[in-house]
């Protein structure tokens, strides 16, 4: 037999996650101690990975997500009905392949989510993108659209709620949008609340966005985010929450954090508990874009007076068309920007959180210029420990030859003896 450590030996699991059950059950016996539990480990890494991407078989997921995903890299969910519903053609596709390309720059990986002929895809081409932007009669698929969609064999651009379903299945922890869908003006009445927020108070995926879409209710939204148990922060100086168009709703934040790092540590203590709910991370709008932001505002409002006899999904997409409308095409350039802008922070995000949380990570998030403790002196700085670790082990092995993961350990079977490598 063979004894279990509690104490990790290194973090080299994510390399041995690969090989057979029955193979190890073989080997255990005539392993050293550090063998064992490195391979340990390996195998306990290996059931959290299989786990966490079962949902995935369901789903058609592109060759470079899908590496991404193994490999532990950052990937970025991005919503499709920004395609079919947010934008016109050709705007439309222009903006969704120069925000993958942000994405890129940032050193993730992007992964478009959508439903295609009754099949939800995982990362897309620029040949299905192009198809999506040009197609006419796409459904907007949230949550509960789903079954039907996909039994029908329709094809549709995700909403927040819907890419965040399929995010999670697959094991994409962060996503990136415009902005969220949040509780309608009249909602008192009309109880016109969206999805997307109670998907926020169910599903473990963290949304980074231009706060809520400025046409609804902000308070009430925040209200009932906090009654969904979602932690709301805004990333920047202070805590005024923003409302997409504009820098500042009015409205507060529960939080606000100075850093992508800090929004990414955020992420693991939530995953550290276990909470099933997401995290909301706002990115208020580009300062050169919020000008013409108070000017938007207004345009909304007559939006929404025009908006009285509609309801339902088909509200928001009438709204931001006539908003198009009435500023001859300005909202449409400040909607690039800030979505541009949420890609470059959300990748940043993800890419600190891929940081955190890769097996070999023993990463901590900077210390933000200009902040002090009680501690800090003139001459003080921060400590650096520099250091390194050697592994050394000795396994025994019976076979002629045993194959783990990448590694192949070849005995010669001449020696009749037990050979040591």
């Amino acid at each position: 037999m063979f004894e279990m450590y509690s104490s990790p030996l290194v973090d080299l699991m994510g390399t041995l996650h690969s090989y057979q059950c029955a193979q190890t059950a073989r080997m255990l016996p005539h392993l050293s101690r550090a063998m064992c539990r490195l391979l340990l480990q390996g195998q306990f890494f290996s059931l959290r990975r299989q786990s966490l991407h079962q949902g995935a078989r369901r789903f058609v997921v592109s060759p470079l997500v899908k590496d991404a995903l193994s490999s532990c890299h950052p990937v970025v969910a991005l919503e499709s009905t920004i395609i079919t519903h947010g934008m016109p053609y050709p705007h439309n596709l222009e903006t969704a392949l120069e925000v993958e390309e942000v994405v890129i720059k940032e050193g993730a990986v992007p992964a478009t989510i959508a439903v295609l002929d009754g099949q939800v895809h995982v990362g897309l081409s620029e040949e299905q993108l192009q198809n999506l932007a040009i197609k006419k009669d796409c459904i907007k698929t949230s949550r509960r659209d789903f079954p039907y969609v996909l039994a029908k064999g329709l094809t549709g651009g995700t909403t927040v709620s819907g890419t965040m379903v399929v995010a999670h299945r697959v094991g994409i922890p962060i996503f990136v949008t415009g902005g969220i869908g949040g509780v309608h003006r009249g909602a008192e009445t009309t109880l016109d609340i969206s999805a997307d927020l109670t998907e926020l108070g169910r599903t473990p995926v963290c949304v980074v966005c231009a706060g809520v879409k400025s046409i609804l209710d902000v308070g009430r939204t925040l209200e009932y985010l906090e009654t969904q148990g979602v932690c709301v922060s805004v990333l920047g100086p202070d805590a005024k929450f923003p409302d997409f168009f504009t820098r500042d709703s009015g409205f507060l934040a529960p939080s606000h954090v100075e850093s992508p790092a800090l929004a990414a540590l955020m992420m693991q203590k939530r995953a550290e508990l276990s909470l099933d709910s997401g995290m909301l991370i706002a990115v208020p709008i580009p300062e050169e874009h919020e000008a013409e932001g108070y000017l938007i505002k207004e345009a909304i409002d007559q939006a929404v007076k025009e908006a009285a006899s509609i309801s339902g999904r088909d509200v928001t997409p009438f709204i931001l068309s006539r908003v198009s409308e009435i500023t001859a095409g300005q909202s449409l350039k400040s909607n690039i920007g800030l979505i541009k802008n949420n890609a470059k922070i959300g990748s940043q995000v993800a890419v600190e959180f891929a940081s955190l949380t890769a097996p070999a990570s023993r990463y901590v998030p900077p210390i933000q210029e200009g902040k002090s403790s009680d501690w800090d002196t003139e001459d003080s700085s921060r400590p650096v420990v520099v250091g390194g670790s050697i592994v050394d082990f000795v396994v025994t092995v019976l076979e002629p030859q045993l194959e783990v993961s990448v590694l192949v350990l070849s005995v010669l079977t001449s020696a009749p003896d037990t050979r040591e490598r």
